[in-house]
């Protein structure tokens, strides 16, 4: 297993590009096969979870490329909707498969997806969905059919607006008989920009963004070439890193606007940001100052998916915070690991109480999911001292290779990898 070995105490400073956005190019990768053709995305990453989903759409049948950024998929050749269940388990997005599979072949054949280990994630409102669609769905253990010859659209409300089922349901919607209304539907902007790319492929869906999405079902869709959005949790990663390293930084290939909310908490923190377009520059010289209370909560919100690396900032800052997780019940996982670098954090149920510490040292730490490694890596940067950081493999599901994305940015960071006879060399 790779490890990470960070001699901390830089500061961080230069500029770097954000690369595409993993949450948004996992549902269009799955949403191309509604078209039977050839389909480019662009500005997709090569990440873990990119290449199982393209190892999943190959085991259907489907010709696939990922070229530098550029990603060609020929999805005539499909010729299953059997999802393997060994794949499955590697990526709980392989979900997303569920919706175009069964508006192009009337049947899906899926298992119960894996992925990161951070609460339970039920797919329940996804199957609800499919069957307000007129799907029939038989569970039969750990695997799951879907059955619908046609599928005529429906009124849909969410119980709760989730990401996965929205654009499940959008997806399946896009090919089926006259109108549906999703109401409580997910804002984030991964779903706005599936309904883009859906539209650019010939879907008409409207509202995306808000809490009303109308999808009127086509008869076909046409292949199209696409660019994904940038990502927002690794801009989001990368400005809590400067912030925590009192760093001065400059990141091109963002969207402002998807970041709103820690935008406003990073300022309260007393950091420095400068916006300009697409290019954000963050700086902060001094310790920064605790925050009273965040809450995660559904987007526009503060995003769950930053809450671990904020709460390294929060962890050296001047005073006591309070972080209160609402979406993942395991998430926190992190804050043992930041204890052995001398955090002073204490959780009681869904909150940590944050009282920050002059400085963190360098430690031993296992990273337990996706963002909890993205965390454990902000603190190593920050820290005095050498951090070793194991179980890479789950930060690489969500970054492309951070260590060199960080060591552009004057890091001092390095992979090693073991090898058979149980040498480490550098990665």
């Amino acid at each position: 297993m790779d490890k990470l070995v960070i001699e901390g105490g830089k500061p961080l400073s230069g500029t770097i590009a954000i690369h595409g956005a993993k949450n948004a190019a996992l549902p269009i990768l799955a949403a191309s096969v509604l078209a039977c053709g050839t389909v480019t995305i662009d500005h997709v990453p090569k990440l873990l979870d990119i290449e199982v989903m393209l190892d999943l759409l190959r085991e259907l049948g489907c010709r696939a490329w990922h070229e530098g950024e550029t990603v060609v998929l020929d999805t005539a050749p499909a010729h299953t909707s059997h999802v393997p269940e060994t794949l499955m388990r590697q990526m709980r997005s392989s979900i997303f498969l569920m919706g175009p599979l069964l508006a192009r072949f009337g049947e899906v054949q899926v298992y119960q997806p894996g992925g990161c280990a951070i609460g339970e994630r039920k797919i329940d409102l996804h199957l609800q969905g499919l069957e307000a669609l007129g799907a029939e769905v038989i569970e039969l253990g750990n695997r799951i059919i879907c059955r619908a010859p046609r599928l005529i659209g429906n009124d849909i409300h969410l119980a709760f607006p989730s990401v996965g089922a929205t654009e499940n349901i959008m997806m399946a919607a896009v090919l089926a008989e006259g109108r549906t209304t999703i109401t409580n539907a997910a804002r984030e902007p991964e779903i706005q920009d599936l309904q883009r790319f859906l539209n650019k492929m010939g879907a008409k869906i409207m509202g995306a963004g808000t809490d009303t999405i109308t999808i009127e079902g086509v008869r076909k869709l046409e292949p199209c070439r696409y660019e994904v959005i940038p990502d927002r949790i690794v801009t989001g990663t990368v400005m809590v890193a400067a912030a925590a390293t009192r760093g001065q930084v400059t990141l091109q290939n963002t969207n402002p606007a998807h970041l709103t909310s820690l935008i406003h908490v990073l300022r309260r923190c007393g950091v420095q940001i400068a916006i300009d377009g697409d290019i954000m520059k963050v700086s902060s010289s001094a310790r920064p100052k605790a925050i009273e209370r965040i809450v995660t909560s559904p987007y526009p919100a503060f995003p769950t998916d930053l809450q671990s690396q904020l709460m390294v900032l929060l962890a050296v800052a001047d005073g006591t915070s309070i972080m209160k997780e609402t979406i993942f019940e395991g998430r926190f996982k992190h804050v043992e690991e930041l204890t052995r670098m001398g955090a002073d954090i204490r959780v009681d149920m869904n909150a940590a109480f944050i009282r920050g510490v002059p400085r963190l040292y360098g430690a031993t730490v296992e990273a337990t999911d996706l963002r909890a490694g993205a965390a454990l890596v902000i603190a190593g940067l920050a820290a005095q001292g050498r951090t070793i950081v194991e179980q890479v493999h789950h930060i690489d599901r969500g970054y492309d290779r951070i260590e060199q994305m960080l060591s552009r940015l004057g890091a001092r960071i390095t992979r090693y990898s073991a090898v058979p006879d149980n040498r480490v060399v550098p990665g």
